[in-house]
């Protein structure tokens, strides 16, 4: 669902994300997939130097479909950025991929909160935040965030998600699995 980003991805990236319903979302805008190219190679070097994490989103047959990052790493925490190719909007993508990412980043990489910026303007993806049951709007919460990202206008919300809310997650599910086979 998830693997490291590989420069030779990015011609295909690229096509993905000029669509315009994806490029206005897309954090890391190209122009080209040589700019993506360079882009590309530029994360690679921010993630050595553990500013970021980057991985590239890919279907059952491992086509580079999008990525999902995290930015602005600092203190154990990082702001995510995601981002799919218009044809695998609403195939069930997201969220495995969120997952998989979360498992990496919280359980492998020392990483404690992730923050998500969504634009109030992007349903699409305040739904997909709102489906995620260890997602919490944090707009009042975190209130010195929210407002650092509202600074030129009421533009974001704020969602957190730590890793013990992530944790708590994944055992209440792994339960009702059990409790599920005990029944059949």
């Amino acid at each position: 669902m998830i693997k490291k980003r590989d420069i030779h991805e990015s011609h295909g990236l690229f096509e993905l994300m000029a669509h315009p319903e994806v490029f206005p979302f897309v954090r890391q805008k190209a122009h080209s997939a040589e700019e993506l190219l360079f882009l590309t190679k530029q994360t690679l070097e921010a993630e050595e130097r553990g500013e970021l994490i980057s991985r590239t989103i890919i279907d059952e047959w491992g086509a580079a479909i999008g990525t999902i990052n995290l930015f602005d790493i600092e203190n154990g925490a990082g702001f995510l950025g995601t981002w799919l190719g218009k044809p695998y909007h609403g195939k069930g993508y997201n969220q495995p991929a969120k997952e998989a990412f979360f498992e990496e980043i919280f359980y492998e990489l020392g990483i404690d909160t992730v923050y998500m910026r969504i634009r109030k303007a992007n349903p699409r993806s305040q739904k997909a935040a709102e489906k995620l049951p260890y997602a919490v709007l944090a707009n009042e919460t975190k209130k010195h965030i929210y407002d650092q990202l509202n600074a030129e206008g009421d533009i974001y919300n704020l969602y957190e998600i730590t890793k013990d809310l992530y944790t708590f997650h994944k055992l209440r599910t792994q339960e009702t699995i059990q409790e599920e086979a005990l029944e059949a």
